[in-house]
């Protein structure tokens, strides 16, 4: 069993929805807290429908996105300031939750986490992917 993460902060669509069907993905799990992007094809409806034209299932968890000042420490580069906001944004019941729902996902599908990120040890889907992974004993592919 393998969960997959991809950030599309230097990715278009069609590269993003390419390397997800090379990983046999059959699930992408978003884990931002604004399913917005100022990036053509990342906003939530317009990602949705690209994902289930290719055949792929969308599933938005909100709970699990980064609080706006984990946000801003990231923008910083305080990525172990943001680490910590996460960490303690995960005790939140709705973040519990969440996780457990992709934890649940991911034992019968191949999902992937998505954020914006490009650098997975910078961001907090590392968190969510090392919970998971601990949870249910699951390998963790970054794409």
């Amino acid at each position: 069993m393998k969960l997959a993460t991809i950030g599309y902060e230097r990715r278009t669509l069609a590269e993003l929805l390419e390397r997800l069907k090379a990983a046999k993905v059959d699930t992408l799990i978003d884990v931002r807290a604004v399913a917005a992007s100022r990036r053509a094809g990342f906003s939530k409806t317009i990602l949705a429908a690209s994902l289930k034209e290719a055949g792929i299932d969308y599933v938005h968890l909100r709970a699990l996105g980064t609080p706006k000042d984990g946000r801003i420490a990231v923008r910083a580069g305080r990525f172990d300031e943001m680490r910590e906001i996460y960490e303690k944004h995960l005790e939140e019941p709705a973040a519990q939750l969440e996780l457990l729902r992709a934890t649940e996902i991911v034992q019968t599908h191949k999902a992937a986490l998505l954020c914006f990120e490009a650098d997975f040890a910078h961001c907090h889907r590392a968190i969510v992917a090392d919970r998971i992974r601990d949870a249910i004993g699951c390998k963790i592919e970054n794409l």
